[in-house]
């Protein structure tokens, strides 16, 4: 993977049509000359483009995982886009849709459908049954029990896991079903020149009972083999897990890639409370082999700084609990009240760590705080991914949040050609992209990262490779900032305004 920025996009909410040539209009809009954004990543994450596009969970819930939705192009359009860009994918490893043809078949013939083992029930993770205190255990982002009580045509009874919602049927991984179907997707993307897949989901994937069913070390051993697969197939591997800061320093060392989730929420509290000192904490121990992000088709993670849910007194978070309670409330206020409507319980698709808003908005829609908080993403060690309503600069939708009545459609917008053409007029996306551009160009982040000694208040990385260097210094307390580079001629500076 190239150490570039990348984009993260749904493919019909970037100029889309859903005509069926959405995935070539894409690859015309990053690659060709005198396109808005001709040559500016090096990668792009393409969100869910499985048929269908438009499920219960926005693509997150595959009817069929091989197939390209029609309305977006064919395997020829993504496997042309290779040519120009990385191209990773999501492989929705817990879960698939209520409306799969295997699932179809299977509510229709129960045990004699050829794809009875692939979904998995109460009754395999729990054979003797299961008391209040085991399903209490289990380990759900969002209210209620991960179960789902069907009856099949036959007049056959179960109770399914669902972990997410009852549209959403989980995979049982383990059996010989499951793993063809998984092993099958790699195959198709392989075939189609996909180099990286994210891993959704995958930490819910294994069910154990009497255990809480989430990254287990059952959880990582899985993630390991489904890891060697994809290797074998020249597959690098990206695992999405919101957890315990902890926790994901742990995973890294098991993985090709992790998020650095930690980074948005701890960039707004250093903004907020005009203080480094977490922010720096987790600089200095956080793994290198991340994807750094501010924001992703879902909402800012909250859980990902604070308190270890097992035991918060034992393992406490990167910021208190009282800061961390008074952050959510300063995004409520700096987005005008905008993400309160779309987080928590106003909104239909709850989850209980995430406040759902565009990066630019929780940040108060401030142009140059905004900015330096890509420089201060930009700066970490990792690959960079900028999701494409925060590339524009975006604001929060709430046409389309009032119409959908899912929280994170705040930050989903679809954007038209005419309307991408005028961002990238905007000052500030103009001065994103040639942040970007200078990311991605300039040899000192090809070589050795520093965290600079510093005041409380202060941040200041820098990079140097050989004679090249880039430095950016931040004071949250006195609102002062600088990045600077060497240049052939000497030194040359950022323009943040």
């Amino acid at each position: 993977m190239k150490n570039q920025v990348q984009l993260i996009t749904y493919v019909d909410r970037l100029g889309g049509q859903r005509d069926g040539a959405d995935l070539a209009r894409l690859k015309r809009l990053v690659s060709e000359p005198g396109a808005p954004l001709a040559g500016v990543f090096g990668g792009v994450h393409l969100l869910p483009f499985f048929h269908a596009i438009d499920g219960a969970d926005a693509g997150f819930d595959p009817i069929d995982h091989t197939q390209v939705d029609p309305r977006l192009g064919g395997w020829a359009d993504i496997k042309s886009l290779t040519e120009v860009v990385d191209v990773m994918a999501d492989v929705i490893v817990n879960h698939m849709s209520s409306e799969s043809p295997q699932f179809l078949d299977y509510s229709e013939k129960g045990e004699a459908s050829p794809y009875a083992g692939l979904f998995l029930t109460l009754d395999a993770v729990f054979p003797q049954g299961a008391s209040e205190r085991d399903l209490l255990a289990v380990y759900r982002p969002r209210p209620g029990l991960p179960l789902t009580y069907a009856t099949l045509k036959n007049g056959e009874r179960r109770i399914l896991w669902t972990t997410f919602t009852a549209a959403q049927i989980d995979i049982a991984v383990h059996h010989p079903q499951g793993r063809a179907y998984l092993s099958g997707i790699l195959r198709t993307f392989a075939d189609n020149g996909i180099r990286m897949v994210r891993l959704d989901a995958v930490g819910y994937a294994i069910k154990k009972a009497g255990d809480s069913c989430f990254m287990m070390p059952e959880t990582f051993e899985f993630i390991a083999e489904f890891a060697q697969e994809a290797r074998a197939l020249g597959i690098e591997v990206l695992v999405e897990i919101h957890s315990y800061y902890q926790r994901q320093i742990e995973i890294a060392a098991r993985v090709d890639w992790v998020y650095d989730f930690a980074l948005p929420p701890l960039v707004l509290h250093a903004f907020n409370f005009r203080t480094a000192t977490a922010l720096k904490r987790w600089v200095a121990i956080r793994p290198k082999n991340a994807l750094t992000v501010l924001d992703t088709h879902d909402g800012i993670g909250i859980i990902d700084i604070g308190a270890d849910a097992s035991d918060r007194a034992a393992h406490p978070g990167l910021v208190p609990p009282q800061e961390l309670d008074e952050l959510v409330e300063r995004i409520h206020a700096a987005s005008q009240g905008q993400s309160r409507k779309a987080t928590g319980a106003a909104a239909s698709n709850l989850d209980l760590y995430q406040v759902n808003c565009t990066f630019f908005d929780a940040m108060g829609r401030d142009e140059t705080a905004y900015l330096l908080a890509r420089a201060i993403q930009f700066f970490l060690p990792g690959v960079p991914q900028v999701y494409y309503v925060g590339l524009l600069a975006g604001h929060n939708d709430m046409d389309l949040l009032g119409r959908s009545q899912v929280g994170r459609d705040i930050n989903r917008h679809y954007y038209t050609e005419d309307e991408i053409a005028r961002d990238c007029e905007r000052p500030v996306v103009r001065r994103l992209i040639e942040l970007i551009r200078l990311r991605n160009q300039h040899a000192a982040f090809q070589g050795e990262f520093t965290l600079l000694d510093s005041s409380d208040a202060a941040l200041h990385l820098r990079w140097s490779q050989g004679g090249d260097w880039a430095e950016l210094q931040v004071d949250f307390a006195a609102s002062t900032h600088a990045l600077t580079y060497s240049t052939p001629g000497g030194q040359g500076a950022f323009a943040f305004s």
